[in-house]
């Protein structure tokens, strides 16, 4: 999918709403627990249920993995029935993946391949190498780490200011070294440009969004925190939307756990709706529809 496919999906069903299938099969519906395969059930009622108010599906491929050969089975059937159903919605395989460069082509071909996600959340932490066989093939994206929404991003992401005042105590005057946020937003231009990658800048970061805007004021953010996690979507579209919107705001257990009930569906799509009418609201203000 390319990013003007991806604006127009955007500005048709006024969203910018992506929906997490975190699926956890310890949370789902116990009713569910009767099909064949219980997660690809909950998958599809729940794709059902909220793709009117959605453009984007990221299933953490993590809730597969963890189940072995038959996890891995529900996400091949959750994709394909996404492609198949609503080819035009952005898929994520959010696999956080990135390794030395054969390996990382191995990645590439299963998620891009045999698969057919339209994107990969990609750690670039081993650097250009690690990153570069993502970014062969058409119309496909990287998405790469950069300021996450958990409490452990401060370790190593964002400026250690505790260093700086300590030094400034001892009388030496320390200007303040880029964070490692910044130096992946900065570096990874190199790579490729805003028609191939995209970024993740957590919703509970959302203050630091007016300074990645400087760094890179064109391209797409894939923004988690809504919800669960406690992030303001009104302060990520202040501080974050740009020009051809720039944001995929995930939410994922504030609508697929909406519910444990037989109504889970229907209460997923009530949290998505008002989600997108809330995304409406703030495009609307930002003239984009």
């Amino acid at each position: 999918m390319t990013k003007f496919e991806l604006f127009e999906q955007i500005k048709k069903k006024e969203s910018f709403l992506c929906v997490g299938l975190d699926s956890d099969i310890s949370r789902i519906p116990k009713h569910l627990l009767k099909f064949d395969d219980p997660v690809f059930e909950f998958n599809r009622q729940i794709i059902d249920a909220t793709l009117p108010y959605t453009v984007a599906y990221k299933p953490n491929v993590a809730f597969y993995e963890s189940r072995g050969s038959k996890g891995w089975k529900s996400l091949e059937r959750t994709i394909d029935y996404i492609n198949k159903i609503a080819p035009d919605v952005f898929t994520i395989a959010d696999a956080k993946r990135g390794d030395i460069g054969n390996t990382s082509k191995m990645y590439a071909n299963a998620f891009f391949v045999n698969m057919d996600f339209d994107a990969i959340t990609v750690a670039p932490y081993m650097g250009v190498d690690s990153v570069t066989p993502f970014l062969e093939y058409k119309d496909k994206w990287v998405i790469l780490l950069a300021l996450t929404s958990n409490i452990g991003a401060a370790d190593f992401q964002l400026p250690r200011r505790d260093f700086s005042e300590a030094l400034y105590r001892f009388g030496i005057r320390s200007t303040r070294s880029k964070a490692l946020y910044e130096k992946v937003l900065m570096t990874s231009q190199a790579w490729a440009n805003e028609d191939k990658i995209m970024y993740v800048i957590g919703a509970t970061k959302a203050e630091y969004l007016a300074k990645v805007r400087v760094q890179i004021p064109n391209h797409f953010l894939l923004v988690p925190g809504i919800g669960a996690q406690g992030g303001s979507l009104k302060e990520v579209a202040q501080y974050g939307i740009n020009r051809q919107c720039g944001l995929l705001v995930n939410s994922s257990r504030g609508i697929i756990f909406a519910s444990q009930n037989e109504d889970y569906a229907a209460k997923a799509a009530s949290k998505a709706h008002s989600l997108q009418k809330e995304m409406a609201d703030l495009l609307r203000i930002h003239k984009l529809i």
